[in-house]
């Protein structure tokens, strides 16, 4: 299994040719998903036991069953949830890395990739407003990087307590964490995770701002027990972007940590006509962005970028005497001479994937992203306007990003679900309908650069 043999050889050209076709693919097609256990029994079943199956025969299995039954989340024709559109770039340097088998979780075993992928985070740091001293790591998605954050901001938070108030006065405080109704559910797992509980601040128009969240802590009467605040840059529902000046300047008034969810929208930092709407990150303590999402990256891969990265270190930093090698202890002005990913979440194992889009950076620039990311902002735009001019349609609000939320007027659920099957059984498009104050309503997700309004207009007209 381990050996280039007359099999290896055939697999390599096999994989190698079905790899290029698949990235010479333009558009790529939207597939369909879902299919019945059964039918994927029929194929799969006996496969797998003590002996093995012709490469050819295994791949082809992949290529006539696995691959139609999965949605490609990164065809222009993808619009649900939120969807993908690796860079050709992106896609041929993850093989690479897949084929290179890197373990990226010390300086030791992988200084290069380390070095590569801290620039990518030194660009965000940069586009963010954060200082010098900023740094952090790439882990698997957002879920992942909102857990590592808040781990520090709740021991950070113990630490400080104890040390204002005395060990004893806050020994066994219940310890919460401010949110905005349309945080991502990610952080209510979080908190569950963490022993913590939300301090849920109502927000009528969907956005966290600083007035709401002073309102809600004058109510309250507890600021104590408050370790830190998550305001979101760019909502997943609606796009939307939370008043992180505002929410931040609380944030520092009574010193809670300010952590902010970028996983969809922080990618709008690159783009001009968006980046006054993101003042008040700079003030950030931390924020995770989420390449495989609008920085056109594979899956999967999230950025975490710490404003004081040695806050991470005190609360990640695994020791066990196998590791002891990999932790010189060499600090320079604050700064490790040595950076070891795996000290600034709760990981150990993790593959460097933000080579990819190293890579992908490298190659393009960022001009390119901040043109492809401002294709989906003019879409979303001038989808709002179509929907204007159509007397049975509605918007529902103006896009701050590139989702865009709509009803049908004189539509109920059934009339939306079969809508979106329709379209996607004629492979028109995947846009599955969504909920908006307890209404169920219709929702674009833009992200693919090759979307057009052509296909827009196609997907209006079948509401009529």
């Amino acid at each position: 299994m381990h050996s280039v043999d007359r099999q290896t050889e055939q697999m390599i050209r096999s994989v190698l040719a079905y790899a290029e076709n698949r990235l010479r693919l333009d558009p790529v097609p939207l597939d369909r998903g879902s299919r019945r256990v059964e039918d994927l029994e029929a194929v799969f079943g006996g496969l797998l036991g003590q002996k093995g199956t012709d490469p050819d025969q295994v791949l082809g299995i992949y290529t006539s069953t696995i691959a139609p039954a999965v949605i490609s989340a990164d065809s222009p024709r993808f619009l649900g949830f939120i969807p993908s559109a690796p860079t050709k770039a992106s896609l041929l340097f993850d093989m690479l890395v897949s084929c290179a088998s890197i373990q990226g979780i010390s300086w030791l075993e992988a200084a290069g990739a380390v070095h590569a992928e801290n620039q990518v985070l030194r660009l965000l740091a940069d586009a963010a407003g954060l200082p010098a001293s900023a740094g952090g790591v790439f882990v698997s998605g957002g879920s992942a990087g909102n857990l590592s954050a808040l781990a520090v901001a709740r021991e950070t938070a113990k630490r400080r307590a104890a040390e204002r108030e005395g060990a004893d006065a806050v020994r066994g405080r219940r310890w919460r964490v401010a949110v905005g109704t349309d945080a991502h559910s990610s952080i209510t797992n979080t908190l569950m995770l963490l022993d913590m509980d939300a301090f849920v601040v109502e927000t009528p128009d969907h956005r966290l701002t600083g007035e709401a969240l002073r309102a809600a802590l004058a109510a309250d009467g507890d600021p104590a027990s408050v370790a830190a605040v998550v305001a979101t840059s760019g909502t997943t529902n609606a796009g939307i972007i939370d008043d992180l000046a505002g929410v931040s300047a609380v944030a520092r008034e009574h010193g809670w940590w300010f952590h902010v969810d970028g996983a969809y929208g922080a990618a709008g930092l690159f783009a001009p006509t968006v980046r006054e709407k993101y003042t008040g990150i700079e003030h950030a303590d931390s924020f995770i962005v989420d390449p495989h999402k609008w920085l056109f990256t594979p899956f999967d891969c999230c950025a975490l970028v710490y404003r004081d990265p040695a806050l991470a270190r005190t609360v990640h930093t695994q020791d066990a005497s196998y590791l002891d090698v990999i932790h010189s202890g060499a600090i320079d002005g604050g700064i490790p001479a040595e950076w070891n990913p795996t000290d600034y979440a709760y990981h150990l194992t993790r593959r460097a994937r933000g080579l990819p889009l190293w890579f992908s950076l490298a190659v393009h620039g960022t001009d390119a992203y901040g043109t492809a990311i401002e294709a989906a902002l003019t879409l979303a735009r001038q989808t709002a306007e179509e929907i204007r001019i159509r007397p049975h349609l509605e918007l529902i609000r103006e896009p701050d990003l590139s989702v865009v939320l709509f009803r049908r007027l004189g539509w109920g659920p059934d009339q939306y679900t079969k809508w979106a099957q329709d379209l996607h059984d004629a492979e028109i498009a995947f846009i599955p309908p969504s909920a908006w104050e307890g209404e169920v309503v219709g929702r674009f997700a833009f992200l693919h650069p090759h979307t057009d309004m052509d296909l827009v207009r196609e997907i209006l007209d079948r509401t009529e």
